[in-house]
C-alpha cells in the first residue's frame, strides 16, 4: 500500500509523541490563509493607523512599513526553518525545548508564558479594533453612540461569535480564511482605487513619504529620531500573528513544508499589499485639519474615509474594512486556541486537564477556544476607565509575542549543527539571517516599553505595556523556581505507538456511528 502525504504526516506527530487528535483536513493555502488573515493589512494597518499620525506621521507610515516588513521577513524566514523540523501545534514552546538543551524545560516553559500573552493580546488587540470600527458604522448610519461602554458590548458580541464559529470546527474556520484572503486583497484594490480616483484632492508624493509630525509632546534634541522608532509600533503590530501558521500544522496536510511556506509568504503578500493600502490611505487626506481629528480617533481612517469621498461611499468602504477585521479576529481565536490546547496537553497551565478537552463532535479543543475569547475579553476591559489602554495592548501583543518568536530563534542558532534540519530550510542563510532577526527582536523588544507621549508617568499617557510583560514574567518565573521546575519537564509523549493509536481511535469512533434515523 502507498504512504500517502497524510500517513506521513500522522507519522511525524507520532515520533514526536503525540496522537493525531486534531482533524487533518487544511490545504496549504487554508494554511497560508490562516496567517495572511491574521495579519491582515485591512486591520492592523488600520486600526493603528492613528499611532503612526501621531508618532512620526506619513514618513513613518509609508516608509516605516517596508523597514519593518524587511525585518519581519527575516524574522519569518527564521521561524519557517524551525517549524519545518518540528510541525506541531505548540509551536514556540515546542521549538524552544527540543532546542534548548539541559535547560530545555525552562526555555519551553519562558516561552510558551510569553506566547500565550502575545496571542491573548493580539486577539483583544484585533477584536476591539474591530469593535470601534463596527461602532463608528453604526454611528454613521443610525446614530449608535460612540463612548467606552457601547464599544465593550460591541466588543464582546464580536468575541462571542468568533468563538462559536471555532466552535463549529475546522472545516468552517478553513474555509473562511480562505474567502478572507481574496475579501482582503480585493478589498486593498477597491479601497485604494475609490480613494484615488473620488476626491478632488490628492496629496503631493513628498508629503506621503517625507513629510514629519510629532503630536507627542517630546522635544528634546533627537526627539525626531526617537519618536519615528515609536512610530514604528503601526508597523510593528501589523505583523504579528504569523505563527499561526505553525500552531495550525497538525491540522494541514505535508505540514512540514505547507507550514513554513504558510509563514513566509502570509508576510510578503502583506508587506505588499499593505504599502499600497498605506500610500492610498494617506494621499487621500484632505487637509491638516481633517489630520488633526483623525489623529485623536482610532478610526482615523474612517475619518479619512468621510472627508475625502463623502458619508455615503466612506460607509460602503467601511464595511469591507470591518469584514477582514471580522475574518482577521476568528482566525485569531483559532490559532490562540491550538496554543492554549498544546500548552495544556503538556500540562503547563492550570487545569491543564480540562483546557486540553477535545470535542469529539468537532475534533476541536472547546475550552481552549473559550479560554482565548474570554481572556481577550478582560484583557480589553480597562479602556473603561484609560481610553490609552488599547496602545498598550498592541504594545503587549508586540512584545510578547516577539520575545516568543526570538527565543527559538536564538536557540537554533545556539544549537548550530545539532539542529537537524526538516524539508524546508535556509542553507547556508540559516546563520545571516537567524542572527539578524534575534537582533531585531531584541531592539523591538526595548523599543515598545518605552513611553509613547510625554509626559509618560500620567494615568492617561502611561505605557502599561512592560507592567503586563512584567507581571507575566513574575508569574512565569515565580512559578517555575518555586514550583514547575521541580515537574515541567516541557512537551510530553502521550504514549506508545499503540496507545496514541487507541486515543485516535477513541475519537474517531463516534464518526462511525450512524445518527439516530439515519436512513430512514
Amino acid at each position: 500500500m502507498a504512504v500517502t502525504a497524510h500517513d506521513s504526516d500522522v507519522e511525524t506527530l507520532h515520533q514526536m509523541g503525540y496522537a493525531q487528535e486534531l482533524l487533518r483536513k487544511m490545504s496549504g493555502f487554508s494554511n497560508f490563509a490562516v496567517s495572511f488573515t491574521i495579519i491582515s493589512i485591512l486591520s492592523g494597518c488600520l486600526t493603528v493607523y492613528y499611532f503612526g499620525m501621531t508618532n512620526g506621521g506619513p514618513v513613518v507610515i509609508t516608509l516605516g512599513w517596508p523597514l519593518v516588513g524587511i525585518m519581519v521577513t527575516l524574522v519569518g524566514l527564521a521561524m519557517a526553518e524551525v517549524c519545518s523540523s518540528y510541525p506541531t501545534a505548540g509551536g514556540l514552546y515546542y521549538w524552544a525545548a527540543k532546542l534548548g538543551g539541559k535547560n530545555s524545560a525552562a526555555w519551553s516553559w519562558f516561552t510558551g508564558w510569553f506566547n500565550l500573552l502575545g496571542q491573548v493580546a493580539i486577539t483583544a488587540g484585533i477584536d476591539f479594533g474591530l469593535a470601534f470600527f463596527v461602532d463608528f458604522e453604526l454611528n454613521l448610519l443610525f446614530g449608535y453612540q460612540v463612548d467606552p461602554p457601547h464599544i465593550i458590548v460591541v466588543y464582546g458580541v464580536v468575541l462571542f461569535i468568533h468563538g462559536l464559529l471555532n466552535t463549529f470546527g475546522v472545516r468552517l474556520v478553513a474555509l473562511l480564511n480562505d474567502i478572507s484572503v481574496w475579501w482582503h486583497l480585493a478589498g486593498v484594490v477597491v479601497i485604494v482605487a475609490v480613494l484615488f480616483f473620488v476626491p478632488s484632492h490628492h496629496q503631493s508624493p513628498s508629503y506621503v513619504f517625507t513629510k514629519f509630525v510629532n503630536m507627542t509632546g517630546f522635544s528634546f534634541p533627537v526627539a525626531a529620531v526617537y519618536v519615528f522608532l515609536t512610530g514604528l509600533l503601526m508597523s510593528q503590530y501589523t505583523f504579528t500573528g504569523y505563527d499561526a501558521s505553525a500552531h495550525m500544522t497538525e491540522e494541514t496536510r505535508n505540514a512540514a513544508v505547507a507550514g513554513p511556506r504558510g509563514i513566509v509568504m502570509s508576510i510578503v503578500v502583506s508587506l505588499v499589499a499593505g504599502w499600497i493600502l498605506l500610500i492610498g490611505v494617506t494621499q487621500a487626506i484632505p487637509d491638516d485639519k481633517v489630520y488633526a481629528t483623525a489623529a485623536g480617533t482610532l478610526a482615523a481612517p474612517a475619518v479619512i474615509f468621510v472627508s475625502a469621498v463623502g458619508k455615503n461611499v466612506a460607509a460602503a468602504l467601511l464595511l469591507i474594512v470591518i469584514g477582514a477585521q471580522f475574518y482577521c479576529g476568528m482566525s485569531s481565536v483559532t490559532a490562540n486556541s491550538r496554543m492554549i490546547y498544546a500548552f495544556s496537553r503538556d500540562g503547563a497551565m492550570p487545569a491543564s486537564n480540562f483546557w486540553h478537552k477535545i470535542n469529539k463532535r468537532t475534533r476541536t479543543p472547546t475550552n481552549s477556544i473559550w479560554f482565548a475569547a474570554v481572556g481577550a475579553f478582560i484583557l480589553g476591559l480597562p479602556y473603561l476607565w484609560n481610553p490609552t489602554a488599547y496602545a498598550a495592548v498592541t504594545s503587549i501583543a508586540v512584545i510578547g509575542l516577539y520575545i516568543a518568536y526570538g527565543l527559538p530563534i536564538l536557540l537554533r542558532r545556539l544549537a548550530g549543527d545539532r539542529f537537524q534540519r526538516g524539508p524546508w530550510h535556509l542553507g547556508r542563510w540559516s546563520r545571516p539571517v537567524g542572527t539578524i532577526a534575534v537582533i531585531w527582536i531584541a531592539f523591538i523588544a526595548i523599543l515598545f516599553v518605552l513611553p509613547q507621549t510625554a509626559p509618560g508617568t500620567t494615568l492617561t499617557t502611561f505605557n502599561y505595556a512592560p507592567v503586563a510583560v512584567g507581571v507575566v514574567l513574575l508569574w512565569s518565573g515565580g512559578t517555575w523556581f518555586l514550583s514547575a521546575r521541580r515537574w515541567f519537564k516541557g512537551p510530553r509523549v502521550q504514549g506508545s505507538a499503540e496507545e496514541l493509536a487507541q486515543i485516535e481511535a477513541e475519537l474517531e469512533a463516534p464518526a462511525l456511528v450512524a445518527p439516530a434515523g439515519a436512513g430512514d
